[in-house]
């Protein structure tokens, strides 16, 4: 796997760098602003990019936008962003991107260092994580018109973990439920959320999609 770290602090930056290359990870290229970011994926084609949500100059949404343009540019491109906070408009620009191959964790998860790992090769090999506390932030702001609100209490704990990128037996383990009832959770998630099956459209990264970009109040 190689991988450019965008992250304007240096300890930060250096600290993710030497955490990757003791798992024998390659970081191809650090860059500390989001020109020197896309100047890198151009320069080195990485397989992932790490990217913080905020950097120079004016630190509100460079890095969002950087990833954006840099999946924009190498469409194969896997983004892991990194935000220590949940920023909704952030995550579902990004998401507008596509599901496959992203990854939205806050700064606190790298500290974690196994489930850290567990995401980057995740999204490296086309996957999703979402963490939990975006996951949990998002759902709350939600309002009572969406669509979602047709789920039970029990498919929205599956959805979220869906989009947390866990699979089915993953989501049993959690949840203390059979294979079995998840599979039959998610056939209701896809009936309630007008999701018929299409060889065009995997319903599953449609059904996440939805759950982390729909607007509130629509």
């Amino acid at each position: 796997m190689r991988v450019v770290i965008a992250e304007d602090d240096p300890l930060l930056r250096e600290g993710l760098s030497l955490l990757l290359r003791a798992e024998g990870i390659e970081v191809v290229a650090t860059a500390e602003d989001a020109t020197s970011l896309l100047a890198a994926v151009e320069e080195h084609d990485p397989d992932v990019a790490i990217v913080d949500v905020r950097m120079p100059p004016t630190h509100t949404d460079e890095g969002i936008v950087a990833a954006v343009e840099a999946r924009r540019r190498q469409p194969g491109l896997a983004v892991l962003v990194l935000s220590a906070y949940v920023e909704q408009s952030f995550a579902t620009d990004l998401l507008a991107t596509g599901a496959a191959g992203l990854g939205y964790l806050l700064k606190e998860r790298v500290g974690r260092v196994e489930a850290f790992l567990v995401a980057l090769r995740r999204i490296a090999d086309g996957g999703t994580a979402i963490d939990p506390e975006v996951v949990e932030q998002l759902l709350t702001r939600r309002t009572a018109r969406s669509a979602l609100s047709r789920l039970s209490p029990r498919e929205l704990e599956v959805l979220a973990l869906m989009a947390e990128g866990l699979g089915n037996t993953a989501i049993g383990r959690t949840l203390v439920i059979t294979d079995g009832a998840v599979h039959k959770h998610i056939r209701s998630i896809f009936a309630k959320l007008d999701l018929a099956p299409d060889d065009q459209a995997d319903r599953r990264v449609v059904a996440v999609l939805r759950y982390l970009h729909e607007p509130p109040g629509r």
